[in-house]
């Protein structure tokens, strides 16, 4: 099924036939209510026991938590915003030379999730990009506008850096060494998905993203500050998780639910459209090392413990199958069980 750019300027007065839902996969907006409860971590605290016990609940109930006070200056991400409404912004001309549907480009425009797997579409328009090492991606990154490369460069590594120290706090609340999960990913790959989802004409038939996973170890959510659109499933309900001055998303992926052993929950969530105000987000991805052997440690998986929940598989093995299904299909990591 063809797809095209959103971002192209182009006004729709309803909401093209290939984009609506089945009745029994629509967002059901009016069902769904805030989450007032959001667990927040404060990672200036100088008490580190606590911020890990806060994080450990966090990971077990909610599958994902945000963090304040988390070293990356309001700059770094403002100007990241900034640049990313600048891109979407260019001339559709200038940015279909970037367009690709092939998951397999470091670098790519695109829209929806997978247009060559998909039945339906989703309103949304991204700009995918490889993140590490930069020296090798970043001179494939698109030069207009001027600033682009110093800016996304600058904020990638310092939310690099940041999801370093998520693991070493995630790696210590399942009682491990705290550079254990570092190790264990390997040198890890950072990607970036740069979000666009224009005003929709119809909000309640169709989706910015469907309810889905992370296939990564990590996602660090930068979500516009002014317009809400992030939703999870909790205890069974869709609930809406709205901005919360200068913080970041953490959402835990699959590759951390397998070597949790289940304990901690990959957190499916989506992203609604509104018809008033486009909306954006940056979500950057800490993965594996392609060759990384993804394995539940002995610690959790004890002889008197729980027996590994999934066969041992590496990421390149888990990311091909990922991208090889639709994205509102069951979970992908229920493949992997044992």
């Amino acid at each position: 099924m063809e797809a095209k750019l959103l971002s192209t300027g182009e006004s729709h007065k309803y909401l093209p036939e290939s984009y609506v839902r089945p009745e029994s996969d629509r967002p059901r907006l009016s069902e769904v209510s805030q989450l007032d409860n959001v667990p927040v971590v404060d990672l200036s605290s100088e008490n580190r026991a606590q911020t890990v016990t806060q994080i450990r609940d966090a990971c077990s109930t909610f599958g994902f938590f945000q963090v304040v006070n988390h070293g990356v200056e309001k700059g770094v991400y403002e100007e990241m915003l900034a640049v990313a409404a600048e891109f979407f912004d260019l001339p559709a001309e200038e940015k279909m030379k970037l367009y690709s549907d092939d998951p397999a480009r470091t670098m790519r425009l695109s829209t929806s999730f997978n247009v060559r797997k998909e039945e339906v579409h989703n309103w949304r328009d991204y700009l995918r990009l490889h993140c590490h090492p930069l020296e090798l991606y970043a001179p494939e990154w698109p030069a207009n506008p001027a600033s682009f490369r110093s800016v996304v460069s600058n904020y990638c590594k310092k939310i690099r850096q940041l999801g370093f120290l998520i693991e070493e706090l995630i790696s210590e609340s399942l009682g491990l060494n705290k550079n254990y999960i570092k190790n264990a990913l390997g040198e890890q790959e950072q990607h970036m998905a740069i979000n666009y989802y224009p005003t929709c004409p119809e909000p309640e038939l169709t989706y910015g993203l469907p309810g889905h996973t992370d296939p990564n170890a990590l996602t660090i959510l930068l979500q516009d500050q002014l317009v809400a659109g992030l939703q999870v499933l909790k205890d069974g309900k869709w609930v809406a998780v709205n901005p919360i001055p200068d913080a970041f998303v953490i959402n835990i992926g699959d590759q951390l639910q397998a070597l949790s052993n289940g304990r901690y929950k990959s957190v499916w969530h989506r992203a609604i459209v509104n018809v008033e105000k486009p909306r954006m987000s940056v979500a950057s991805f800490l993965c594996p090392s392609n060759c990384a052997m993804i394995s539940a440690p002995k610690l959790l998986t004890t002889v008197d413990g729980p027996k590994p929940m999934y066969r041992d598989y590496t990421y390149a093995e888990y990311y091909k199958t990922f991208w090889s299904r639709n994205l509102d299909q069951k979970h992908c990591l229920e493949l992997f069980k044992n």
